[in-house]
């Protein structure tokens, strides 16, 4: 008989934080592939003997910035450990990180995820993120081995969910908000590229209806978030297979081939790793003052869950409010088109989704890297929204200033674009229209209402496309009763 299983997953996140400089030095911090190999380094982060770690309070401050994101409680009191392992990239023969006192205990993220139509939320809990410097980066070869220390001693925030994730989508979902979050608040900026966001994910099933968990297994080698979903995916059906074929799903950690999209066994893994964990006695616990605690918090910008409740409180949908909030840069630009009150809120989202990010897409870009600026696509929106120019005008203008910079007054003036808002004029053009084309209103007058598209193509091309087809549209419906 078939078993039918839940997925039961959690997910631990490394971010490599946004400081200047390392985590115990000062020499600078993501200095990135263009950088000489072992050029961005010291005695500290080489790990020579002798010398002392001094913290950096860059770090630190970024890294409360993203407890309070992640609804974390902030510790005034951590305090960092030593955990041993050795590995070419680790020339110390120990990490130095925060084990049993981390800066942030829990808290939780809220995740949206489902089609557009059923939006889903839901909460996922946030055991702890802590502190900690990252190791060296090996590049393996047939016959060699070679290790970068540039990224060695780079802070790292490791943030530890709890189980809550029941399907891959979930996961997806709460990968995509930390992502988010972080770099909302400056955190990090979460390049998967560049290294600077990292996942590992743990994964187990049991029957429908229990609470026991299974056995789990660890994937790691997952350098995207389609990686994540994928292997998530494959694993959840590979170990359905073996549950349902009698077997036992081995714990053990699997690392995922990205070309033939199977998860594969890298080794086997105890309930608990003997890291022979002591605290670390070249530094003092981290104590946070209460007025530069206040400080941080005080620097907190407003967060997208708000954002995204004010939206939707003005007449947004869930979806738009979502979209408009997925970065920080995005709702910045959204809001200063709209500052004026002269763009509508809806004009703009369409805008936006529809036309800029369009464009940004399918070049690559980021909206911080428009082409056009929010001020400039808030000008050309004033005159559609004031009935000067049509939406196919507008869209002319749009990708002249894309592609060419410049003012929306200035290309419209040029291309004598400015349409005609005289009544009389229009009037007159719309009894012309219905002059000369009598089937159209029969048609309409029998009650084909879509007849009247043929009246209004009439008038725009009586006029040279220079009126307005909405207010065209309730003169010729006047004008036929």
């Amino acid at each position: 008989m078939t078993t039918q299983f839940e997925p039961v997953i959690g997910l631990e996140i490394h971010v490599q934080l946004a400081s200047k400089t390392k985590l115990f030095c000062t020499c600078p911090n993501g200095v990135g592939e263009d950088t000489k190999p072992n050029t961005a380094v010291c005695p500290v982060c080489m790990g020579h003997p002798g010398t002392m770690p001094v913290l950096t309070e860059g770090a630190v401050a970024l890294a409360v910035r993203a407890g309070l994101s992640l609804h974390c409680e902030t510790q005034k009191r951590s305090s960092f450990s030593r955990k041993h392992y050795f590995y070419p990239d680790l020339p110390k023969g120990y990490q130095i990180t925060q084990f049993d006192e981390p800066i942030n205990g829990a808290g939780y993220v809220e995740i949206t995820f489902g089609p557009k139509d059923n939006l889903q939320k839901k909460r996922i809990g946030i055991h702890h993120a802590h502190l900690e410097e990252d190791a060296a980066k090996s590049s393996h070869f047939a016959d060699h081995s070679l290790v970068d220390f540039n990224r060695s001693g780079s802070p790292l925030l490791e943030i530890v969910s709890m189980p809550d994730m029941r399907s891959p989508d979930e996961a997806y979902a709460y990968l995509t908000e930390i992502k988010r979050l972080m770099r909302w608040v400056g955190a990090s900026n979460c390049d998967m590229e560049k290294g600077e966001l990292r996942v590992d994910v743990n994964v187990s099933l049991r029957p429908v209806g229990t609470e026991k968990f299974g056995t789990r297994t660890e994937l790691k080698n997952l350098n995207s978030f389609k990686a994540v979903r994928d292997a998530l995916q494959f694993e959840i059906n590979r170990q359905t297979e073996v549950l349902n074929a009698g077997g036992q799903v081995k714990q053990e950690t699997r690392l995922w081939d990205k070309v033939e999209c199977v998860s594969r066994p890298m080794r086997s893994k105890e309930d608990a790793l003997d890291y022979r964990y002591f605290p670390e006695p070249d530094l003092p616990p981290l104590v946070l003052k209460d007025e530069w605690l206040e400080n941080i918090k005080a620097g907190m910008p407003e967060m997208p869950s708000s954002k995204e409740a004010r939206f939707m409180a003005a007449g947004l949908s869930a979806y738009d409010a979502g979209v408009l909030t997925s970065s920080r840069e995005i709702a910045d630009y959204f809001e200063t088109v709209t500052k004026s009150g002269k763009v509508s809120l809806k004009t703009a989202s369409n805008w936006i989704q529809t036309d800029l990010l369009g464009m940004l897409h399918a070049e690559k870009k980021e909206i911080e890297n428009s082409p056009m600026s929010a001020v400039q696509l808030a000008e050309l929106l004033e005159f559609v929204e004031g009935g000067k120019i049509n939406r196919k005008q507008a869209r002319e203008v749009f990708d002249e200033i894309y592609a060419h910079g410049g003012k929306a007054a200035d290309i419209i003036a040029k291309r004598g674009m400015v349409q005609v808002t005289d009544e009389g004029q229009l009037e007159a053009w719309a009894k012309e229209a219905i002059a000369a084309n009598p089937k159209a209103v029969a048609d309409y007058q029998k009650g084909n209402k879509a007849a009247i598209g043929a009246l209004v193509g009439g008038v725009m091309k009586l006029s040279k496309g220079k009126a307005n087809p909405r207010v065209i549209s309730q003169i010729l419906a006047k004008l036929l009763g």
